[in-house]
């Protein structure tokens, strides 16, 4: 009886892929962990120059993570998430603030969005302003919105 080193190659790749398949099936069947005692608060906040966040044109963007404890490339994560849980996590509450600066009639439109998930739920927020210094005056120094 000859043997063929080629079909013995073959035949233990296919069992090894097939005994591989199916651990990793099994781990797959594995109990879900136990439940985390947080709601995750992940966002990623953007200033943007243009009209439509769709379209504008990216200039900063941080990520500030809440939950379980404040981080991430905001400059002041503990700041601002504790001014998120001061407003609920409503951004608009942030954004809409009376200016306190006297700025031109320039029209160069800022666009600011937040994109994530505050306490487990879904945000997406984005507002426009007439240009930087209205968008500095409305945020009225918010640590959330100051990056």
């Amino acid at each position: 009886m000859r043997r063929n080193p080629h079909a013995i190659f073959a035949t233990v790749t296919a069992a090894t892929l097939l005994l591989g398949g199916f651990t990793a099936a099994t781990a797959q069947a594995a109990p879900a962990k136990e439940e985390s005692l947080y709601a995750p608060s992940a966002l990623v906040l953007t200033v943007a120059r243009g009209e439509d966040p769709l379209t504008a044109t990216v200039e900063r963007a941080v990520t500030l993570a809440c939950a379980p404890a404040p981080g991430g490339t905001h400059p002041t994560p503990a700041a601002a998430c504790k001014e998120l849980a001061a407003v609920q996590g409503q951004f608009a509450e942030l954004a809409e603030g009376p200016s306190n600066r006297a700025c031109t009639r320039l029209w160069d439109p800022v666009v600011v969005t937040a994109h994530g998930v505050w306490q487990g739920e879904r945000v997406e927020f984005s507002t426009m302003y007439g240009n930087a210094c209205e968008m500095a005056g409305s945020v009225n120094d918010s640590a959330v919105l100051t990056f």
